[in-house]
């Protein structure tokens, strides 16, 4: 994909920011003699802005709702720029970026929040969040296909899809499948829909995204769903720790107070803790 950096950014208030944002942002000596700006102890790469990389379309985490990025990952860095008395601002970046923390390191954006699995091999670029939300894998087949699992799927010699640089395609391969690659959540569903394959493998939460609608849900099932103990973080440049304190602080309190819970419904659908409460032990240091 020739996708250039920064051709869509979103500015996402925080609801309660605005009051606060010029008493919080501050500025600090940079090494070559610049200024960095601050808010609330953490360095920024804009002044009153928390900015973060993201991949679009990938609902329920982000996705363009009404000319506005929006969903679940959004609202949670939402209450993370809220608590730095400043706003978030978006910017659609290229997916394969994040297993590099490319636009980490390069200082144009201050976090990546994509739905993003941890894995041991990313945590060598770049620094994880706690982790926020255990996720599964599910695979979906037009209801007409006679296809009953992943299995199914290779014995029947049907094509399986899924989308490019994600855990999905990584576990399809793990299991001998050449799926076919498609560079979005939404291409992936096309397609399915289209008949440029017959299964695809992609995120339960993204699944259930897409069967909320009643078209899809006419049209298609989930007749496999994997436990592959995946964990979605949030991620920061190596060795910004107090950036990702703050994050987890934020996600800390929100899952204390009740609007982690909030979001989840939302955003996702009926709260599972199973999926919502994975152990606060995989950031990286």
């Amino acid at each position: 994909m020739n996708t250039v950096f920064g051709r869509r950014t979103r500015t996402l208030a925080a609801a309660a920011a605005a009051a606060g944002l010029l008493l919080a942002a501050g500025c600090a000596s940079n090494d070559d003699g610049g200024e960095k700006t601050t808010a609330g102890g953490v360095e920024l790469v804009q002044a009153g802005k928390l900015t973060t990389c993201t991949h679009l379309p990938y609902p329920p985490f982000q996705s363009e709702i009404d000319g506005k990025v929006q969903g679940f990952d959004v609202s949670l860095i939402d209450l993370v720029a809220k608590d730095l008395g400043v706003e978030q601002d978006i910017v659609d970046t290229p997916f394969e970026n994040f297993k590099t923390g490319a636009f980490l390191n390069s200082g144009q954006c201050d976090l990546a929040a994509a739905g993003m699995t941890i894995t041991e091999e990313r945590k060598k670029n770049v620094d994880f969040s706690d982790p926020y939300f255990n996720a599964t894998q599910a695979v979906l087949v037009d209801k007409k296909s006679g296809i009953t699992s992943l299995d199914d799927v290779k014995s029947k010699g049907k094509k399986l899809g899924s989308q490019a640089q994600t855990t999905g395609e990584e576990y399809a391969q793990s299991k001998g499948f050449d799926s076919v690659s498609f560079e979005s959540s939404d291409a992936v569903l096309n397609g399915l829909r289209t008949g440029q394959v017959d299964a695809v493998i992609i995120d339960y939460p993204v699944v259930q995204g897409w069967l909320k609608d009643k078209a899809n849900a006419d049209a298609f099932e989930v007749v496999d769903n994997l436990d592959t103990g995946e964990q979605y973080g949030f991620t920061v440049k190596k060795g910004n720790t107090e950036l990702r304190e703050a994050i987890n602080k934020a996600l800390k309190e929100a899952k204390a107070d009740g609007t982690y819970k909030k979001l989840y419904e939302q955003w996702i659908g009926p709260y599972d803790e199973a999926a919502a409460s994975p152990a606060a032990s995989a950031s990286a240091s």
